[in-house]
């Protein structure tokens, strides 16, 4: 029979090398996509998934006083920030003009396509003399 502290030992070594994995593959995506919006998808997505479960691996070594409840809160805080970070980056993308590749456009919201096609969604409340 395999002893607790044996199962919790391959259970870190498990977790560890799952989140190695999404976090090269998160790196290798960063450095062969095209474009921003592309590589923000692409480092956003495994950093979490990744990030999240090397910090599961400290929860089940730690448990869950002390450094495990502290993986548990940066876990919390990971799915909380990365999302707007990534969102901010494509807002911030668009903003300053990075176009997209080939056909791809940004979504459009229930206006004619006349009039998308004269202003940018997210664009409406921008004027020529706000800072």
């Amino acid at each position: 029979m395999v002893e607790p502290v044996a199962i919790r030992h391959l259970t870190v070594i498990a977790l560890v090398s799952i989140g190695c994995f999404f976090l090269a593959v998160g790196t290798i995506g960063l450095l062969r996509f095209p474009n921003v919006y592309n590589r923000m998808h692409a480092t956003s997505k495994p950093t979490t998934l990744g990030t999240a479960t090397i910090f599961l691996a400290g929860f089940v070594r730690f448990g869950p006083g002390g450094a495990g409840l502290t993986s548990l809160v940066g876990i919390v805080f990971l799915f909380l920030t990365v999302p707007t970070g990534a969102h901010m980056i494509a807002r911030a993308a668009q903003k300053v003009g990075v176009p997209f590749l080939g056909s791809v456009t940004w979504p459009t919201t229930d206006r004619s396509e006349a009039d998308a096609d004269d202003t940018s969604p997210g664009r409406e409340g921008d004027s020529e003399t706000s800072p």
